[in-house]
């Protein structure tokens, strides 16, 4: 995946926002809560998004997929994917939709209900 191809993939999810911030990452919200960011690692796109506790234990270890730098290292469950055989393009489009669906189910009812989720 691209990083053009991920902005449009993320911006195709509803109520979703973006922002170019830590060292010119495109990071994505929903709800003003990130769930994924594309940034560099070693002059390469790396995809870095929310994990359920399930695919954190089985996918940190995978080559091309490691837990997220700062992220991670504060207790917080997210993944990087920097090495382009770290997973399919497909793969990385379903776990950044569940990244996405669990920041939404942690917003208000309110803030749900103000972006039509």
């Amino acid at each position: 995946m691209t990083r053009d191809e991920f902005n449009t993939f993320c911006a195709s999810l509803k109520a979703t926002s973006h922002v170019v911030q830590w060292g010119n990452a495109d990071v994505w919200k929903v709800g003003g809560k990130v769930f994924a960011i594309c940034g560099w690692n070693d002059g390469k796109d790396a995809f870095t998004f929310k994990a359920t506790d399930l695919a954190y234990e089985v996918l940190q270890d995978q080559p091309g997929v490691r837990p997220a730098p700062y992220l991670a290292s504060r207790g917080m469950k997210w993944l990087q994917v920097y090495d382009e055989r770290g997973m399919s393009d497909a793969s990385l489009r379903d776990h950044i939709v569940t990244s996405y669906e669990m920041v939404v189910v942690k917003l208000t009812k309110k803030m749900r209900a103000e972006l039509g989720l």
